[in-house]
């Protein structure tokens, strides 16, 4: 039996001269900063100068050009593994009349646009081009900005979170049994499974290997991909389509069900009065045209629900003036900051063909306060990840073929002033400073990582807070000396993160979080969030398979409430 699709309603308004429009009671003139050529799409975020003196949004849709008026239902921004989730789950919703809109920042690209070209595809896909730094330029933050969101250049690790995880987050109401169920389902939906031994590569099987002759806990990640051709590509989108996100199961099933999935369009704010959105639509110059025209749009919605992101739900929210009601909002944010770290071989290994990720080490997790994974990256961000400059570091780049790499990932606490904030123009801002447990869960990590290289059989290893830039295979014995405490400085160590979590945490009530444990932010009944910015605290392993769970949740929720939201 066909799907009846629900069709949005649609009108062209002009603020200045239409009496009723959502939005702002007073119209401002539009201020856009226009990116110059080559710069990420849509420039800056306007917003209010002042957010927490309740001054309003300055940005995209909020001034006096014209703009186009559309209705929907039910209104998600993201397409992640929140987003994406989301929308499959309440795909079934518009058979009954329900109209449901994804609205995605970034662009659907074309098959032959996945490249594998490590510049292009950073800039095509990742928020600030993979470059995102916090408000003291000490850390990189890396997260997607895509149809599939982060999903799409992740490496596919799926894991479900630990039951005594969810026991220290203590959230009324969420239960790990709830989440092990809903997660099982997505891993079989997205064809997890363990990649046979005759597909792993030396990088991770000497890790493999040498954890187990070191004594220490090591196991294989269970991922999320179909007919793998070990192309090494996965942190920069796949180009064979084999890794399973939302961009190739769940988002292609809602709009099967009828969807609509808009992409180029950047959400400025949300009119809480008017449970209106301010939205722009652009062209990039690549990928696949959106299904609105570029222009200004203003979406009116019964629910909403932001999966934008541990960055950008907190921002979206702030700059729609929530930040007075909700003191918890931005705060706690938690992000695992992590280290890239090499060993030479004396010979070439196989490290760039194959699947990059294929174990962890959990052995240090409680002990600790850090986890180990294989991993290979590109020669760009390993390049940037060397501690210095010069003929040293030259010379290991031009032995690319022998580096083994891992990455280490503290896990940090949830701070209140670790937080997301906006600046005077709504854009989003990272306050993030490492803890002293923090700081010395990287110094281990990159101690226990030095000895697991040697064990491996390399030559030498490069510690970011070493005393040199390389550390001899003679010199093994004094690993503990040669990387001390005292020489991991935040501004040398190249620290990134890409497991972004909290800035809308679940909790109680509205004193110390921002939404429930169903998602739904607190004194705002038609407003859920449903990403990893919902964690309380870090997720202590790779979060993608739990914000699916959460999202599931969340999804639910909405299913159960739909009714009453749009009869009100």
């Amino acid at each position: 039996m066909p799907v009846s699709r629900a069709r949005p309603r649609e009108s062209v308004r002009n603020p200045q001269t239409s009496a009723g429009s959502a939005g702002p009671r007073t119209a401002r003139p539009a201020r856009e900063r226009r990116g110059a050529t080559g710069s990420p799409p849509f420039g800056k975020l306007r917003a209010p100068r002042a957010e927490s003196r309740g001054a309003r949004a300055t940005g995209p849709g909020c001034g006096a050009e014209p703009h186009v008026i559309k209705d929907f239902d039910i209104v998600i921004v993201g397409s992640g593994a929140g987003g994406g989730t989301v929308a499959q789950a309440l795909g079934p919703l518009v058979r009954d009349g329900v109209r449901v809109v994804v609205l995605e920042w970034g662009t659907r690209l074309k098959e032959e646009e996945y490249t594998g070209r490590e510049v292009e595809m950073a800039t095509r896909l990742y928020f600030d081009a993979g470059g995102f730094l916090t408000r003291d330029r000490t850390m990189t933050l890396a997260f997607g900005r895509a149809y599939g969101g982060s999903t799409v250049v992740y490496t596919g690790t799926s894991l479900t979170i630990p039951e005594a995880t969810v026991a220290r987050w203590g959230v009324g109401g969420l239960t790990y049994d709830d989440l092990a169920r809903r997660s099982r389902k997505y891993l079989e939906e997205n064809h997890v499974h363990l990649l046979d031994q005759a597909d792993i590569n030396d990088n991770n099987r000497l890790f493999h290997d040498a954890c187990r002759a070191l004594g220490y806990r090591v196991e294989q990640f269970p991922i999320n991909v179909r007919g793998c051709q070990g192309s090494g590509l996965c942190n920069l989108g796949c180009p064979n389509a084999a890794k399973m996100g939302t961009h190739r199961v769940q988002l292609p099933e809602a709009e099967r069900q009828g969807v609509t999935v808009v992409t180029n369009c950047r959400v400025d704010r949300v009119d809480l009065d008017g449970r209106t959105l301010h939205v722009e639509v652009r062209d990039p110059g690549f990928g696949q045209p959106s299904s609105w025209t570029p222009g200004r749009y203003r979406v009116r919605a019964k629910a909403v629900v932001l999966a934008a992101g541990a960055v950008n739900s907190p921002a979206l929210l702030l700059r729609s003036g929530l930040g007075s009601r909700l003191p918890a909002l931005g705060r706690y944010f938690t992000c695992h900051p992590a280290l890239i770290l090499v060993g030479q071989h004396a010979r070439p290994i196989t490290n760039y063909h194959g699947h990059p990720k294929s174990y962890y080490c959990d052995h240090f997790a409680q002990s600790h306060g850090f986890l180990l994974e294989t991993c290979m990256y590109f020669p760009f961000v390993t390049a940037k990840n060397l501690a210095g400059f010069g003929e040293a570091h030259q010379r290991l780049m031009s032995h690319m073929d022998r580096l083994q790499m891992i990455l280490v990932l503290a896990i940090d606490p949830a701070r209140a002033d670790n937080r997301v904030t906006i600046d005077r123009d709504g854009q989003p801002v990272v306050d993030y400073t490492l803890a002293a447990e923090t700081k010395r869960a990287l110094v281990d990590s990159m101690r226990a990582s030095a000895r697991i290289f040697f064990a491996a059989g390399a030559e030498r290893v490069h510690a970011p807070a070493g005393v040199k830039f390389l550390i001899e295979a003679a010199e093994r014995d004094r690993i503990d000396e040669l990387i001390p405490y005292e020489g991991l400085r935040p501004g040398k160590a190249s620290i990134s993160s890409a497991h972004l979590m909290g800035g809308c945490r679940m909790g109680g009530g509205p004193a110390d979080s921002v939404a429930d444990a169903w998602g739904e932010v607190h004194g705002v009944p038609w407003l859920f969030v449903a990403d990893g910015s919902l964690f309380p605290r870090c997720a202590e392993i790779n979060p993608y398979v739990t914000i699916m769970a959460l999202a599931d949740r969340v999804a639910e929720r909405v299913r159960e409430r739909i009714g009453t939201l749009r009869a009100g």
